[in-house]
Order: C-alpha cells, then sequence, then structure tokens
C-alpha cells in the first residue's frame, strides 16, 4: 500500500471533517467510490451532523433516500462491514422505527442481531409490513438452515444403538470393526484387501419408539436472548422433522410456553417467541419434567443466561436430581450480540460442580455437540474449545 492510498484510508477512517487537514497536506482527490463511501460513512458517524439522514428538528427521514443509503452501503463495502454500519444507524441515528418499512427491509443486508432487535419489537409491527418482516427474517433462517441441518441430521442418525445389529444397510451405521473382523478370511491377496462377503450395521435409534431419544430444549426468551433464540429456533425445527428423536421445545420468562407444536416451521416458531421480561428457570424445568419418560434416554437442554429471577436454590437441587436419574443435562449460555458468553457466574459455577457442563457453542459446534451427547460420549473436552472453535 503507497502512501497516497494510506492517506486516502485515514481520510475515510476520520471522516469528512478531517478534510480540510488532509487538503493541506496535499494529498489527492479520493476517488468516485471513495467519495461515495465517505458519503454513505458520513450519514452516521459525522459529528457535525452534516450529510445525516436530517432526523433532527422534528423531520423524518425520507424512505427512498434511506434505501438509497442502504443500497450504497451494501454495494461499497464487504457484507460483514455492511452489517456492522446498519446496526450503528439503528442506534445512531435513531432509525429503528424504520425498520418496518418494507422498502427499508428490502435494502437491509440479512443480520441476525438485526433479526433479534425486531422480533422485540414484533408487537410493534405494522399490519403493512408483516410480511416484510416475516420474509427478512425467513432470510436469515435459510442461512442458519443451510448452515447446520445436514450436520445435525447427520449427527443424529448416526446415533446408534451398538449392542445389537440391523440388516438395513446405512454406511452411517456401518459397524467397522466387526465387518473387518467377521472378513478377515475374505482378505484377497491380489487386491490387498479384504472383500467382504457381508456387511454388518448398527441399529438405528429410530428402529423403535421405545428406543427413541427425547430432546427436550428449554430456552430462556429473557431480553439478552435475541440470538442464542433464534440458532435454539432452528436446531429446533432440524430435530422436530427427525423421525429418530422426540423433540420438546419449552419457552420461558416469568411464564411457560411449550412451543413444540410450532415446530414445523421456524419463523412460526420464533413469531411465538416473546423476548423480554424476567426469569423464572425453576418454573420451565420443573414443567419441562413431566416430558421426560426415560431419563437414560432424554437429553435436556438449558439455554439461558441463568440469570434467575425465581428461587435458585430449587433450581440447583432440581437440576442436581434431573441428572442424578440418568438424564444427560447440558447448559448452554447465552452469547450477547456475537460477543463474549453472557451469563451468571455463580449459578454456572454450581451448576459445574454438579457435573453439568455448562458453556457457549459457536452454532457451527452444535452438530458435532449432539452427536457427541447421543453416543454417550464424555464432552468435558469438547465444553473448552465449543464456543472458539469455527470462530
Amino acid at each position: 500500500m503507497d502512501k497516497t492510498e494510506q492517506m486516502q484510508r485515514w481520510r475515510l477512517i476520520l471522516g469528512q471533517e478531517s478534510k480540510n487537514r488532509f487538503e493541506k497536506m496535499d494529498m489527492p482527490a479520493l476517488s468516485e467510490e471513495q467519495l461515495l463511501m465517505d458519503s454513505a460513512l458520513a450519514s452516521i458517524y459525522n459529528k457535525s451532523g452534516e450529510g445525516g439522514f436530517g432526523t433532527s428538528g422534528g423531520k423524518g427521514p425520507s424512505n427512498p433516500r434511506i434505501s438509497r443509503w442502504l443500497g450504497d452501503v451494501r454495494m461499497l463495502f464487504d457484507k460483514e462491514i455492511v452489517k456492522v454500519i446498519q446496526n450503528d444507524a439503528m442506534t445512531r441515528c435513531g432509525l429503528k422505527q424504520l425498520i418496518f418499512e418494507p422498502e427499508i427491509l428490502e435494502n437491509v443486508e440479512p443480520d441476525i442481531s438485526l433479526a433479534s432487535a425486531i422480533l422485540t419489537l414484533k408487537e410493534m409491527i405494522p399490519d403493512r409490513s408483516k410480511e416484510s418482516v416475516r420474509a427478512f427474517i425467513k432470510k436469515i433462517v435459510d442461512d442458519i438452515n443451510k448452515l447446520l441441518e445436514q450436520d445435525i441430521k447427520r449427527a443424529v442418525t448416526a446415533a446408534v444403538n451398538k449392542r445389537e445389529h440391523s440388516p438395513i444397510p446405512s454406511a452411517s451405521a456401518l459397524d467397522y470393526k466387526m465387518t473387518i473382523r467377521r472378513n478377515l478370511k475374505h482378505y484377497s491377496p491380489e487386491l490387498k484387501t479384504i472383500v467382504p462377503e457381508h456387511f454388518y450395521f448398527f441399529e438405528r435409534a429410530a428402529s423403535s419408539a421405545a428406543k427413541k431419544w427425547t430432546i427436550i430444549l428449554d430456552i430462556d426468551q429473557s431480553g439478552s436472548m435475541g440470538e442464542s433464540v433464534i440458532f435454539s429456533s432452528v436446531v429446533s425445527c432440524i430435530l422436530a422433522s427427525m423421525n429418530s428423536v422426540k423433540t420438546r421445545v419449552v419457552a420461558f420468562d416469568t411464564n411457560v410456553a411449550d412451543l413444540t407444536d410450532k415446530c414445523s416451521d421456524p419463523v412460526d416458531l420464533l413469531y411465538g417467541f416473546q423476548l423480554g421480561g424476567g426469569t423464572d428457570i425453576d418454573k420451565s424445568v420443573a414443567y419441562c419434567e413431566q416430558f421426560i419418560d426415560d431419563p437414560k434416554k432424554t437429553l435436556f437442554f438449558l439455554i439461558s443466561d441463568l440469570y434467575e429471577g425465581g428461587n435458585r436454590a430449587a433450581l440447583i437441587r432440581r437440576m442436581e436430581e434431573m441428572k442424578a436419574s440418568g438424564v444427560t443435562v447440558v447448559s448452554l449460555l447465552a452469547v450477547a450480540d456475537g460477543g463474549a458468553p453472557f451469563y451468571d457466574e455463580s449459578v454456572a459455577n454450581k451448576l459445574a460442580k454438579l457435573g453439568i457442563p455448562c458453556f457457549a457453542c459457536n452454532p457451527q459446534k452444535l452438530p458435532e455437540l449432539l452427536g457427541l451427547v447421543l453416543k454417550g460420549r464424555d464432552i468435558a473436552e469438547f465444553s473448552k474449545t465449543a464456543y472458539n472453535a469455527g470462530k
């Protein structure tokens, strides 16, 4: 990068207010594209307000103008930078009231933190904008679904009962060790490999309803849980679509809502959440206990920041009893605004001392987590890298 390009970049970083100082340094004029960048950034970052959206004085910004601005931003900057600029525009320039305008949403880069904000305000969505909001959220849901669906289904399908064998062939359920051991006599010196005459497959967990795992997702819907709720909804719907497991989805604040019947559509499920309000985790865990038929075949995910507004001692005791009964219990912690895990350390430490794993999990690692747990593997090592892996 030569000196001219360095100066131009610093000029864009420091904004239009630095223009005169750079002119005195004989900096070459900005290119046409750089001028567009400068104008787009000035709309939200200029301290003087010059070049902004004109929100002061009671005059609302022109929707077509903001739509053009959003289009320029998406054209000029990388996708991840666009998301940062959009969020800054919402918080710095008072544009939250405009995110429900259909022409605005059509130009916004799909972003999970913005979707979280929309869900928090969903009761304020005007009728004319409901379809646009739904389409915007569906874009994000579809992206997450593409990222996770196949891996989650593969992980669950591969969770097999290793005590019995099945005549139904499936590569994911192939018992390699027994197949090799039973076919050693069929080794071919010419091919220098074993040519199996018979393959052995583990019996799938789905072969019998009695052998099905029950997966319960108990999801905190307090205000800090926006992003976690969105990922949890998609994962819930993927699991609910599989016959090999029984899935139960419960949401809670100070009240408990069973959302299992909404799992056919992730967007419908998301609309069932009421982000905000207090928290009574113990009440929700107590509600979920009724769905535990076979503790040793039950996986209970508590997805929460663990800030308990109810009876904390009762919560710890209930979680301890659940684990002692044979249930596989995992506490997945909230992640705030794509940043560091956000949670009550005191409660997390008490649960950890009971042998209940408490950690934040990068969404891309969820399929691996499911596979390990359903196979009865120790997830202690996994939990140490679950959040940082893939970031």
